[in-house]
Order: structure tokens, then sequence, then C-alpha cells
């Protein structure tokens, strides 16, 4: 029972920025290239300790949601377990929709709502800290700083003590079982909350940690100024490296950069054993964390059995431009001893320019040997590096 998830509330109608956003539920805009609930997906996925994530969204969007959060997984993979539900009428409700989807081995469950993409992973460690010291519900808070009245009608009833108040955020952190009990409670009797901690203090005692003043929600038309952050173009490299062992006639011709080498020791591999592709397109998926082609293209799978390594290539490539990155420069290196690619250098680079969509001045190609020595020198077998510059905006 020590499995943590999280649920990600997604299923708000947002009728107060309804007419500011032409009726676009705020869960869906869009923040530096990607959805709110996807930008609050990236921060539970950055805490260690974190198993998975329940989606909850509104029932009519339920199907294409899903098919976006496969596509978002496969071009990103964050390392953690997914599940898609309906949300329902009430907040609640949703999060009741959500604790029922959670696997039986969850022991602790964080319920945070997509309208604030700024939460930290910091933020979000620090709640499954204080449950891990003991605590069995846990809110970020953080101080009122002005003045609050209690007020009847058109009169001050009341002047509170801003010290003993608080501003509540999400996430919230409780053992799942209790958060699980708590609503059950306020479906039988009825309770009207606006948030889970309102009901779990009914059973237990609900502890706080500071909260993050920039950790704010996307409530308001003016919030929305906040979703305009100047966009900044970064850098991205990804190094890849690849090898193939030579072998007998009957296996595959040399082929390298999609480029037949006639005379060349035949490849030992399951697809066509383009060495030079394979480093390429390890080196593009590393310049958005996409993982490796024997992960996307496993060599178990009859599927890819002497498959062009081209075609491999423009799947990596749409992976990364889905992604948002634009390859704008690529530096590969073949490195044996047999062949002498001197011959095939020109046709290899203008070639990879094509597949990668450059001019001739954004791709290098060169090949060397190793002097006579390792498995290279040995004439055993070939190896190539690739190293890929993108851009992305942030």
């Amino acid at each position: 029972m020590n499995d943590i998830w999280g649920i990600i509330l997604a299923a708000g109608a947002g009728t107060r920025l309804a007419e500011a956003t032409g009726g676009e539920r705020k869960q869906y805009l869009e923040y530096k290239g990607a959805p709110l609930f996807w930008h609050c997906a990236r921060t539970f996925s950055r805490a260690a300790g974190i198993r998975g994530l329940v989606f909850v969204f509104p029932p009519e969007d339920l199907p294409s949601k899903e098919k976006q959060l496969r596509q978002f997984f496969r071009t990103e993979e964050l390392g953690v377990q997914w599940i898609a539900v309906p949300g329902g009428e009430r907040r609640q409700d949703s999060v009741r929709n959500g604790i029922a989807a959670l696997p039986r081995e969850c022991g602790r469950v964080l319920v945070h709502d997509s309208a604030r993409p700024f939460a930290s992973a910091r933020l979000v460690a620090g709640l499954i800290e204080a449950l891990e010291s003991g605590a069995r519900g846990v809110i970020p808070a953080i101080p009122v700083t002005d003045t609050v009245k209690k007020v009847a009608g058109n009169t001050v009833a009341e002047t509170l003590d801003r010290a003993e108040l608080a501003a509540v955020q999400t996430p919230q952190a409780f053992e799942a079982e209790l958060l699980k009990e708590a609503h059950e409670r306020a479906l039988a009797e009825g309770w009207e909350v606006t948030d889970d901690a309102s009901m779990v203090e009914r059973l237990a005692e609900v502890a706080v940690i500071p909260g993050e003043a920039a950790n704010v929600k996307i409530t308001v038309p003016e919030d929305l100024k906040r979703l305009e952050a100047s966009r900044v173009t970064v850098p991205c490299t990804g190094w890849g490296y690849d090898v193939h062992r030579y072998g007998g006639t009957g296996d595959r011709p040399m082929v390298l950069g999609g480029v037949p080498i006639p005379g060349g020791p035949a490849i030992v591999a399951h697809s066509d054993g383009d060495v030079l592709l394979h480093a390429l397109a390890d080196a593009i998926l590393g310049t958005f964390g996409g993982g490796d082609i024997g992960t996307h293209f496993p060599d178990n799978d009859p599927n890819f059995d002497n498959a062009d390594s081209g075609i491999l290539l423009r799947e990596v490539l749409t992976m990364a431009e889905r992604a948002g990155n634009r390859i704008v420069h690529a530096d590969l290196t073949v490195i044996a001893q047999v062949p002498r690619l001197a011959p095939h250098a020109p046709q290899i680079a203008k070639n990879l320019a094509r597949l990668l969509g450059l001019e001739p001045h954004q791709v290098n190609f060169k090949a060397t040997t190793e002097e006579k020595l390792g498995f290279t020198g040995e004439k055993k077998g070939i190896k190539a590096v690739a190293t890929v510059t993108a851009l992305r905006e942030m």
C-alpha cells in the first residue's frame, strides 16, 4: 500500500472564463505549447514516488482526451502509469470518480486542479514527505496578507484575525483510504465542499505546509495574462551511438545513410542494418527525451525485420515534431576499418540532408578508422555516432 498516485482534475466547465477563451475549457488552454493538464502531469512525474496519474475529463471529451494523452505519452514518456476517467457534475463528484479508478495497491493520493499549472515538483515532494512523516492529510497554504472581513449584506459583521487565516492551494495529499471514506461520507450525508481537505477535516487532522506564491489558479480573465509568458527558443542536443557486427554473405548488404555500399561487408541486423541512420534516430530522440529506437522499434518484432531505416527515421522525425522540436543541424561519423567510405561520403551527406529536410551546410558527415584497434580495427564490425541539434520554443 505504498504506491502514490495523483488525480488531475480537468473536468470543470470554467464558466467564468468562457467568454474570454471563446468557450474553450481552461484546462485545455495552452501554456508553452502544451495544455494546462499536461503541465500538471509533467510536474507530478518529476516528484519521486509518484507511481501513476488519474486524469478526470468531462464525459463528452473523454475519448478525444484519451487519444491526446496516448500521443503525449508516446512523444514524452513521463515514466508513470495513467488512467483517464469521466468527471461528475460537481468537483467532489469528479474526485470520487478519480478515487474509484485508483489501483488497490495505492496507499496515498494527491488531488490537484489542472487550473494550477505552475505548482512545482518541490511542492509535490513536500506533501509526500509530510505524509511519510505521519500526516494522514496535508495541504499547502500561504498566509493571507489582506485584512479579511466577514460581511452580512452591505455591512461588516466581523473583522477576522488574518494571523489565523491562510489561502489553501492544491495539490492536497491524503491517505487513500481516508480520502475514500471522506467522499463516501460526503455522498451519504450530503456534504457540499469546495476542496477535499474540507471533507477530511471532519474525520482526521489535516497538516499544513508552506504553499507557493506562484501556484496561482487560472480563474478569471485577468489570469490569462499569466499564460502569455514570453517564449524563448532553447537549443536541445541529442547524441546517438550504434554498432553492427559483420556477418556472412546471407546477411544484410551494407547500407549507410540510406545509400547502398557495393562490395561492403554484410551486416548482421534485424532491420536493414543501417548503423548510421540508427545512430541518427537515437540522437534525434535524445533532443526531446524520447528514449531509443529499441524501445520504439524492438528487434524482436517481426514487423521490423529488414525494415527500411529511412522509414523508421521518418517516424522519429514525426515524434520530434510533435514534441515541438525543429532539427537544425546534424554531425555524424562512421568508424570502420573496411570498407573505404571516402568515395561514398558526398552521396551519403546529400541523402542525409534530404532525409532530414536540411540544407547541405546543416549536415556534416565523415568517416574514420581506429587505426586497426578494437573490433572495428579487426574488421569485425562497424559503428556510428551522431550529434543532433534542435530548437524548441519554451
